[in-house]
């Protein structure tokens, strides 16, 4: 039987029209009742996933979401950290020298707020700080506080751009760094040791659940980690090939209510 169910946002539990279906909800609902954890994890920063945790009712005193990709597994009830991976302010002024260097607009994040060093603001970061509801401020890397806790860095931009971006960065920064391709217009840039699927690892460990009991659900090239580690992979009928490469299992797409289509058949029945 799985105990543990994770499941991405963009792509995945939301349709085209960013909606949890009511029939994806209520599968979750019924997963719930049958004693699965369900288990929110995406790229989002933390502010970006509380109306989420509302609607699926998953603020309950043993829920947990993994958020920023896997750089903070959070108690959704007590805000306790369970697993937290940083960068630091010297992270921040050597990816910020890269960004000079290859030409790429960035923007980062502590658990608040978004920055960015760029005084032009990029059309992207305003996107992502408008997603997620999490405000936006303008700040040089002079300014920034020494103590940051950074959960991740971007680069974004247009696709193509992006695209040339990504190879333009030296090898030995894809060696210090974890990097994963979010959204064709993100690249993100995490502590060497954060992935999705490492942070469901982590969590299924503290909960004492085997990698058996585990599903993950996604559909793009940063949920590749914890589809590999489940005992169960599920890709979306909408998901990424490499995605669907490494799946166990194939569900219908997000505008098909996959999520509820695979629970219905892994869960359920």
């Amino acid at each position: 039987m799985y105990r543990l169910m994770a499941i991405d946002i963009d792509g995945t539990l939301f349709n085209d029209q960013k909606q949890i279906t009511k029939e994806v909800n209520e599968a979750i609902q019924a997963a719930k009742a049958k004693g699965v954890k369900v288990v929110i994890c995406t790229g989002r920063p933390i502010g970006g996933v509380q109306s989420i945790l509302e609607e699926l009712n998953l603020k309950g005193e043993d829920q947990y979401v993994v958020t920023y990709n896997g750089a903070l597994v959070q108690n959704t009830y007590t805000k306790q950290a369970v697993a937290e991976q940083s960068l630091a302010y010297k992270d921040l002024q050597v990816l910020y020298k890269l960004s000079l260097e290859i030409n790429s607009p960035m923007h980062f994040f502590d658990t608040t707020t978004i920055y960015t060093p760029n005084k032009d603001i990029n059309r992207y970061t305003i996107h992502e700080s408008f997603v997620n509801q999490v405000p936006l401020k303008y700040r040089t890397i002079e300014e920034v506080s020494k103590d940051i806790l950074i959960p991740k860095v971007m680069f974004a931009d247009e696709p193509e751009r992006l695209n040339e971006i990504i190879a333009a960065i030296p090898a030995s920064f894809k060696e210090d760094y974890a990097m994963v391709k979010s959204a064709p217009f993100f690249l993100e840039i995490l502590h060497p040791s954060v992935s999705k699927g490492n942070a469901i690892k982590q969590l299924a460990e503290v909960l004492s659940i085997s990698r058996e009991e585990v599903i993950c659900i996604g559909d793009g090239e940063n949920d590749l980690s914890m589809i590999e580690y489940a005992g169960c992979g599920v890709a979306m009928g909408n998901a990424e090939q490499s995605v669907k490469d490494v799946a166990d299992f194939h569900t219908r797409s997000n505008n098909e209510h996959g999520v509820a289509y695979a629970i219905e058949n892994l869960i359920l029945n």
